[in-house]
């Protein structure tokens, strides 16, 4: 498969709504409906588009619940961390952790705060078995020959190669079994280690004064206000203010999250906390040598925190929820560093594993999946904790790569009380369910208030501005060969198979449909 990797697009199996199911956040029993389908392989661009359009990835099965029809609308939400400030709530956490790095304090009765996406997103909440049973179904190596032969005759017919119609990017693909994400090397993220002899500044820290500097400089301000206009002992500070500065305009000045999360620990700090980004795959050897400790947390955490019981939490369950994805390898050179796939950020206390934050890093964001972590240390409330390193994260690689300016936090569900956290990172969006544009969180709320169900876009007239006008130009995948729905219609006798493709076109947009793969059997 690795000669015609390069030239792989995004290939899915599109599955018609499902009957009404039991949902994950209100318990109705036969309350929810979303649609799905089995990634096979995804680009990061088509997975930005399609997150954009309301879908979300469990594993390798991709769904969008039915909005008008669902007990518990899913609203997607985004928050904006270029403009984002930490809230009292959230200064109150990194405190915390501070406290607790520096002098081992624990501070207890606050800290069971939900942590991202600490419920399961219910297409596939306690039914591992639907993900077992459509990897096994939809094995890509059932694919391959097939799909590598029609590729080449498409380039012949056409004159192209399908690196001209995709992004110009570097796809890897392997096995479906195998297939677990990239097999790049690891991009660590280190929190509090001092950089090596020789080695130069910590590029994890923002440029930021010495902490003797700064406390040098508060107790010159303190004797200013209690001498005005006296001399102050010993040198200023280079860069600092002079002394005709008012006292209180640096003290006004808010601390960023950086300067709050990157805060220098003193010398003699009883515990060290490095954080690992590492590329969810079992090529990439920092992931495959904590792969037990991982499995092994994801387990505590889901039967301490959830209460599943241990046969739900094997290696296998693990794997296909949290290690597999449709997402390849990509490194685009005007990309992020570690470029584009699906990540495990790690937690390591004092070299133990206590939490771990699955992400997918995209073009345009930082994507939340899943956050485990060990409950013994529930008193640092990670979930939160977490959640401002991954917008801190965000904001690091939007230096790089100026589009990727957002964080994306999976669903908002207003009617569920454990999930309305998300709203509390602001400033934030919730994507309008029927014409897929941002509206900011505070214009939604009120609606949501009076309705589970809500058209966010106040404009009347405003429709879909990425509907799929065209569905003849679909691509399909059908017998070894790619065609345009409009050929593959003509071959097609099931009345029902128009309406099951049409669906999916209206779903995943025109510009999805003309790139992706849409494989029927």
């Amino acid at each position: 498969m690795a000669s015609w990797a390069a030239l792989s697009p995004s290939i899915v199996e599109y599955f018609e709504g499902e009957d009404f199911y039991r949902c994950g956040y209100c318990k109705n029993e036969s309350g929810s409906r979303s649609n799905g389908m089995w990634a096979h392989s995804l680009t990061a661009q088509d997975y930005q588009d399609l997150v954009d359009r309301g879908w979300r990835r469990s594993g390798k099965y991709v769904y969008k619940p039915v909005m008008n029809e669902t007990c518990c609308p899913q609203y997607t939400i985004r928050c904006r961390p270029l403009q984002f400030q930490p809230s009292k709530s959230h200064k109150k956490v990194l405190k915390k952790m501070l406290k607790f790095l520096t002098k081992g304090e624990i501070t207890k009765g606050d800290g069971e705060d939900e942590p991202m996406d600490s419920t399961v997103e219910p297409t596939v909440a306690g039914d591992f078995a639907l993900i077992n049973k459509l990897d096994i179904q939809c094995d890509l190596s059932a694919l391959s020959d097939d799909l590598k032969e029609s590729l080449q005759s498409e380039e012949k017919q056409q004159g192209i190669t399908s690196k001209k119609e995709e992004p110009p990017t570097l796809i890897q693909s392997q096995h479906v079994e195998e297939k677990l994400g990239s097999g790049e090397p690891s991009c660590p993220v280190k929190v509090h280690a001092p950089p090596k002899p020789g080695k130069g500044a910590d590029l994890s820290k923002p440029p930021c004064r010495k902490a003797k500097e700064i406390r040098k400089e508060r107790k010159r301000l303190k004797l200013m206000q209690q001498n005005p206009g006296g001399a102050l002992p010993g040198p200023q500070p280079q860069g600092g203010p002079s002394p005709c500065t008012p006292p209180k305009a640096r003290s006004n000045q808010p601390k960023s999250l950086e300067d709050l999360i990157f805060e220098p620990l003193p010398e003699g700090a009883l515990h060290k906390l490095e954080v690992r980004l590492v590329p969810a795959s079992f090529e990439d050897p920092e992931f495959k040598s904590s792969f037990r400790q991982s499995f092994s947390l994801y387990a505590k955490y889901q039967m301490a925190v959830h209460q599943d019981p241990p046969e739900e939490c094997g290696k296998t369950e693990f794997t296909r929820f949290l290690c597999s994805s449709p997402l390849e390898a990509e490194h685009p050179p005007n990309g992020p560093e570690c470029g584009y796939g699906s990540f495990h950020q790690q937690y390591w206390l004092d070299g133990k594993l206590i939490a771990v934050g699955v992400v997918d890093i995209l073009p345009c964001c930082v994507s939340s999946v899943y956050l485990y972590y060990d409950p013994d240390y529930s008193f640092l409330s990670l979930g939160v904790y977490s959640a401002l390193r991954e917008i801190a994260f965000t904001k690091q690689l939007h230096e790089k790569t100026s589009q990727l300016s957002y964080y994306y936090m999976g669903f908002y569900i207003h009617s569920c009380p454990k999930m309305k956290y998300k709203g509390q990172y602001r400033p934030s969006d919730l994507l309008c369910p029927e014409t897929y544009v941002w509206v900011p969180i505070e214009q939604c709320l009120p609606s949501l208030d009076n309705a589970k169900y809500c058209r966010f876009n106040q404009d009347p007239e405003a429709v879909d501005e990425g509907r799929c006008e065209a569905p003849d130009r679909l691509r399909v995948l059908h017998r070894k060969a790619i065609m345009p729905y409009g050929v593959y219609r003509k071959q097609q006798k099931d009345p029902s198979e128009e309406a099951t493709v049409l669906q999916y076109a209206s779903l995943v947009g025109q510009r999805c449909s003309e790139r992706m793969l849409l494989f029927r059997n």
